[in-house]
């Protein structure tokens, strides 16, 4: 029996002959005709794609940016390989495949921003597939709702009749806001053809605005297109005696100014959630602000010991250490704020603000109180490290309880720094300076390394009493370091 295969990219085609076929059914009944027989596999359309969406690779996120493709079309994937960075409105986070497969088309490119969740942005094939024959799968079609406005629309008149013109007002003071007197100059129009629905007949920017959609487009023409020269404006009339001043004053329009120049810089994610999250903080958290200076003397004198040994800490670290320690003696500041009220924390993890290209990230570190002066430093180094290169993952920088804001790097003496919600603290940090003492029991004076640190706390969780209370427990921690290595 002659049987011919043939395949290929399209499909698999199968030929036969009659006879063949025939006498394969039916032995009794030969035919003698030749005919060959062709069927199309059911793939020839095209292939079924594997979709990638967009995920949600933060809690708050909302959209993303997607900022570098690690596959090229064509590659092979593997579950768990590394696809693309995307954005977030955290860091930079590597998205992981979760299939195995080719990776047949990208359809967000690199630099797409403000990505919305669950959109499109590259499909995949399985293995074996053809994925240059990929489909790429048509739009969603439009809600009900938005058919039945778009049929609707289609019904309406193509040229509506206009509306009648506004009667010109013909007695009284005209009164002009400044942004009504310019559009209206602008365009040659006569105020008194405004419907004025301000305050004491004042006609505003709405009322010039609507004047002029209902004008011909004759009539509206611009001022500017004209050559006459201009008219001058007669004087309003003198009101009479007792009458009350115009509100606001009648001012003559001049010539709008030049456009400047100027470049606009598109604010990143990062930046515009930081941006939401200020304003809601500050708004909607009632601050109450606290300073102390503390003596630094012990902790410099640690640190060169320290340095002997070849162990290298900075004094942010011991900040973060007595910080951490002093909350696990008051726990009634280790609170966030819910919905129904306080809700104390069964953790102590410190959130550090590190200033990045895209702005302050707050990695965190976790179980600070019973972490070492030296496991901190190592660890806040490898994190701050981390959060420059956008690389921090979601659980290094969510979830923390307090927070620490060092600006004394910088030159900075002290500042008061916004709390980061739902947290009820943040902690902010200023350069040492050197002062000095008149030491009461020998009246010598002595030399002091003075910081000042500032604590921002949410009003509804600590009150002006108990924010004394934790900077006073909390100096007592920092100057006596070796102490509060040792609880």
């Amino acid at each position: 029996m002659a049987v011919s295969l043939r395949l290929g990219h399209q499909g698999v085609l199968f030929g036969l002959r009659l006879s063949q076929f025939n006498k394969l059914l039916w032995p009794r009944q030969p035919c003698q005709d030749r005919v060959r027989f062709f069927f199309q596999s059911p793939w020839v359309l095209g292939v079924s794609p594997l979709k990638v969406e967009m995920p949600a690779l933060s809690p708050t996120m909302e959209e993303g940016n997607i900022v570098k493709w690690l596959k090229k079309e064509g590659e092979p994937v593997v579950a768990g390989d590394a696809l693309c960075e995307i954005e977030t409105d955290k860091a930079v986070v590597t998205m992981e495949s979760s299939d195995d497969g080719v990776l047949a088309k990208i359809l967000m490119e690199e630099g797409s921003r403000n990505v919305r969740l669950g959109t499109l942005i590259a499909l995949m094939v399985e293995e074996g597939q053809d994925w240059k024959q990929v489909e790429i799968p048509p739009p969603d079609a439009p809600s009900p709702s938005a058919t039945d406005t778009g049929s609707a629309s289609t019904m309406t008149p193509a040229s509506p009749s206009p509306s009648p013109l506004p009667k010109p007002i013909t007695s009284g003071l005209l009164r002009l806001s400044p942004a009504a007197r310019h559009i209206l100059g602008t365009h040659g129009i006569d105020p008194k053809l405004a419907t004025p629905t301000g305050p004491r007949g004042l006609i505003t920017k709405e009322d010039a605005l609507n004047l002029l959609k209902k004008l011909p487009a004759s009539e509206a023409a611009p001022a500017a297109m004209t050559t006459a020269a201009p008219v001058p404006t007669p004087a309003d009339p003198i009101p009479p005696p007792g009458s009350r001043p115009n509100i606001p004053p009648v001012s003559v329009p001049g010539k709008p100014g030049a456009p400047g120049n100027f470049t606009e810089i598109p604010a990143t994610t990062i930046r515009r959630v930081i941006a939401q999250r200020l304003t809601e903080s500050k708004t909607t958290i009632p601050h109450a602000y606290a300073s102390i200076d503390c003596d630094m003397a012990a902790v410099m004198k640690l640190r060169k010991d320290l340095a002997k040994d070849q162990i290298k800490v900075s004094v942010n670290d011991f900040i973060i250490k007595a910080a951490a320690v002093t909350l696990r003696d008051m726990p009634e500041v280790n609170v966030t704020w819910s919905g129904d009220g306080p809700h104390p924390l069964d953790s102590i993890h410190i959130s550090v603000a590190v200033a990045t290209d895209r702005g302050l990230i707050t990695p965190i570190i976790r179980d600070a109180a019973n972490k070492g002066v030296q496991e901190i430093s190592a660890t806040a180094k490898v994190l701050a490290q981390k959060a420059r290169d956008g690389k921090l993952l979601p659980e290094e920088y969510q979830g923390g309880s307090f927070s620490i804001s060092n600006l004394g790097m910088f030159g900075i003496s002290g500042f008061s720094a916004v709390i980061n919600p739902p947290q009820a603290c943040i902690l902010a940090v200023g350069t040492s300076r050197t002062e000095l003492q008149l030491n009461e029991d020998d009246q010598t004076l002595r030399t002091q390394q003075l910081i000042t640190v500032t604590l921002s706390s949410d009003g509804r969780l600590v009150d002006d009493e108990l924010a004394s209370r934790f900077l006073d427990k909390f100096r007592a921690n920092l100057e006596k370091p070796q102490r509060m290595a040792l609880a």
